[in-house]
């Protein structure tokens, strides 16, 4: 959360022309419920489940695509698996907790995971630490900090050697 996939994952596409799919935004329209009122009436777990769900629909398309993940999204129901096939780019965007409060701050979205949290620093680092073990599934890992969205796209490209 924070860390820009959506936007780098839109400026990434459009770069690439490839297809840009939100995994969040495909959630919401599938189940046309926000993903808020998701977790508040139906639960993480139905989300989990659908999170899943979608998600394998979405790799199993066999067309190139760019997929933006929720933060949770390679915690749960084993979906840092799918990161094993050779066939996947995946690609973690990794910021410092300070990048992070920054970015979250500014955007004044409702989070589900921030509602009701206190210490936001705390909150961030305690995540960070227990999901980095999945997060690090990832092939490749991109720093965030201090680069604007351009510069983070060319590097991944780069890195892909799609430049």
């Amino acid at each position: 959360m924070g860390s820009g996939k959506s936007t780098i994952g839109k400026e990434l596409a459009i770069h690439l022309n490839w297809p840009y799919i939100d995994l969040d935004s495909f959630i919401e329209e599938t189940i046309e419920m926000s993903i808020p009122n998701i977790f508040e009436t139906k639960g993480e777990i139905f989300f989990r489940k659908q999170e899943h769900l979608l998600l394998k629909k979405c790799l199993e398309q066999n067309t190139s695509a760019v997929i933006s993940l929720g933060g949770g999204t390679p915690c749960y129901a084993n979906n840092h698996l799918f990161f094993e096939n050779n066939e996947i780019e995946s690609i973690y965007l990794k910021a410092s907790i300070a990048t992070l409060i920054e970015r979250i701050k500014k955007s004044g979205t409702e989070r589900p995971l921030l509602k009701d949290m206190g210490d936001l620093p705390a909150f961030i680092g305690q995540h960070l630490f227990e999901r980095s073990y999945y997060y690090n599934q990832a092939r490749y890992r991109i720093t965030v900090d201090h680069k604007d969205v351009q510069q983070v796209v060319n590097e991944i490209l780069d890195t892909l050697s799609l430049a």
